[in-house]
């Protein structure tokens, strides 16, 4: 049995954050396309657990749509200052500007069963969900408060939902809200096994913050009575106040893909990304090439070279290029394009298991990283910064559209970088097909680097 009361502090955020198990937490790639409905128990919910992945939908044009179950009305009881029927609107009112702040597209529609007694009206949950989300295109996703979470209502409204999402074949995530107050890292009702995190863009952090801000009736006092103190601890509600929205899936994580994948993509198409006929590939290393702030580099380390495309026209601005791909067959036909330039170097390795050795002046991760499960990126990532030499630059480039197959999004490899390099960035493209960084150990610009400034 959990009891917790929301006006105490629960356990501090920093037993969370700090706890290893929770900063290797696995990347979700959350599906930024189709339809999607957060259901929430309360006025509330959906900003404390979800407010990042509203925010990150919206931004995406794909905004979510909004279930409120309960009214909200049993937040204060005994209040002097408002009566249920005047919480209820109260809430209702917050819970629009909460939303609109995070997501303004999203539509809201609040149910209105009695706070704290959805159980007893379990059925009439299940049919207006139902109803609700039969109407309209198919949903491909459906986020809910997590079963697990320690309180009635939000069981109850977890429970119907995992019901109605198997029947409708969709995505199902859970978010806990409570866990995080009255469980501890080493309770063993943490279902580590299965939460994942869905990284944030600073945007949506300071919009759920906001949010969190606009459900006033629970996070300040209606008056000075008691029974009118704020139902949120300001301590517990540092929890909320992270680069992450943590969620419960019910898939299991995606692994670091290995070579075995890659041979065998590679042994059904010799060129099965288009490398050599595909004008997005031909810009997009027009891209990379320009984006280098330097006209030439001594050493310079290309991983995921593939059949070696990019590989040649890195050469021409290279001394020395050690090119590694993790498929025997890639680095055949890399090897192949590459015979008549021997200062190249073209060989098999895995950046999962081992950075090749060395001290380089390029490091180019061009669609690598989000084949890489969260924890191995971060070890990666540390680890190229070991190998670059003083003044160095490391350029990064990765699609944005979400493979279900990778085990993190290129969006989720950039912001990972971001959040843990102390390098420099020197220069940023954005499109709505690819991402491309360039970080540098020097902090000067080009127009520095060549006298012009």
């Amino acid at each position: 049995m959990v009891t917790f009361d929301g006006r105490t502090p629960g356990t501090p955020a920093t037993a969370w954050t700090t706890d290893p198990r929770f900063r290797d937490l696995p990347a979700l790639a959350l599906r930024r396309t189709g339809r999607t409905v957060v259901v929430a128990a309360h006025p509330d919910d959906e900003t404390l657990g979800a407010g990042g992945i509203l925010a990150e939908l919206a931004d995406a044009g794909c905004p979510a749509e909004v279930v409120i179950v309960s009214d909200g009305s049993g937040s204060h009881p005994g209040s002097p200052t408002l009566d249920a029927d005047e919480l209820a609107g109260r809430r209702w009112a917050e819970v629009v500007e909460a939303v609109h702040i995070l997501s303004p597209a999203s539509p809201i529609t609040m149910l209105g069963h009695p706070d704290g007694g959805l159980r007893e009206v379990r059925d009439s949950i299940e049919d207006d969900l139902r109803a609700l989300l039969t109407d309209g295109f198919p949903v491909d996703q459906l986020v809910a408060t997590w079963r697990g979470d320690g309180h009635r209502d939000h069981r109850i409204v977890g429970e119907v939902c995992a019901v109605l999402a198997d029947e409708l074949g969709c995505t199902f995530l859970e978010y806990p809200v409570w866990l995080w107050h009255w469980a501890t890292p080493d309770d063993p009702r943490v279902p580590w096994d299965r939460l994942r995190v869905v990284e944030l863009a600073d945007r949506s952090m300071v919009r759920k913050h906001r949010a969190v801000a606009a459900h006033a009736s629970q996070v300040e006092p209606l008056s000075s009575d008691p029974h009118d103190a704020p139902t949120l601890h300001p301590a517990f509600l540092r929890t909320f106040d992270r680069d992450v929205e943590v969620v419960v899936a019910q898939e299991p994580v995606t692994p670091t893909l290995r070579g075995e994948f890659f041979d065998a993509t590679y042994g059904r198409h010799d060129d099965p990304w288009g490398y050599t006929d595909r004008w997005y590939e031909e810009r997009k290393r027009a891209l990379t090439l320009a984006a280098l702030p330097d006209q030439r580099y001594r050493d310079v380390l290309e991983i995921g070279c593939g059949i070696g495309v990019l590989t040649a026209e890195l050469a021409q601005r290279a001394d020395h290029l050690l090119a590694v791909d993790v498929s025997t067959a890639a680095v055949e036909r890399a090897r192949g394009r590459l015979a008549g330039l021997p200062h190249v170097q073209a060989q098999v390795a895995d950046v999962a298991d081992a950075v090749p050795a060395g001290s380089f002046d390029l490091v180019v991760l061009s669609e690598v990283g989000y084949y890489l499960d969260r924890p191995t990126l971060e070890r990666v990532l540390a680890d190229l910064r070991t190998r670059l030499a003083p003044g160095g630059t490391l350029l990064v480039c990765h699609w944005r559209h979400p493979v279900d197959a990778y085990p993190l999004t290129g969006d989720e490899v950039h912001r990972v970088l971001r959040r843990t390099t102390d390098l420099t960035l020197l220069a940023e493209h954005r499109e709505k097909d690819l991402l491309l960084d360039v970080y540098s150990d020097d902090s000067r610009s080009v127009a520095q680097r060549t006298g012009l400034a």
